[in-house]
């Protein structure tokens, strides 16, 4: 992907009029970027994969200026969730078995230095919804089902990081 991206750079820049975009390796728990150089960061359900969720809140405070902006979009989790769903590989890639509690979130940004925490429900999955995130799973149960409806939601993960950081 990065090398098409690369690929694809000229054009891209000729079409937006942007040319300070440029693309890195890393992972998101060791951004490549240096301390306070970012204003923006942006991502889609990249957080609920990682196994080191602190860390990689932590290295987005780091990397975004005074006055940074973090900008998420991921399945938050309201309530406690059979230990199941939480094993499962299929879960886990797809975003779900991962996923953060809704206060634990907020915890982690508060924790990383974060201020003005927003989680903001976009969808909140009911039966048939999560019917169809076990699909392809061992875990598609009635009784599994009932006690996940209405726990797992896609939200918009928003914070700052203090203009003035201390």
């Amino acid at each position: 992907m990065l090398s098409k991206a690369r690929r694809n750079i000229d054009s891209y820049r000729t079409s937006t009029g942007l040319d300070n975009v440029e693309f890195r390796l890393g992972e998101i728990e060791h951004l490549p970027v240096a301390d306070a150089s970012v204003d923006v960061i942006i991502s889609n359900c990249v957080v609920n994969l990682s196994g080191e969720k602190e860390r990689v809140l932590a290295e987005a405070f780091r990397v975004l200026r005074p006055g940074g902006r973090l900008a998420l979009s991921d399945i938050v989790v309201r309530g406690a969730i059979p230990s199941e769903i939480r094993r499962n590989l299929e879960l886990w890639a797809g975003c779900v078995a991962g996923a953060l509690e809704e206060t634990e979130y907020r915890d982690m940004l508060a924790q990383a230095g974060f201020v003005e925490i927003g989680i903001e429900p976009t969808r909140i999955y009911q039966a048939d919804d999560v019917k169809e995130l076990l699909v392809g799973t061992d875990l598609s149960s009635d009784l599994l089902v009932a006690q996940v409806e209405g726990k797992f939601m896609s939200a918009f993960i928003r914070a700052k990081k203090p203009a003035v950081t201390v």
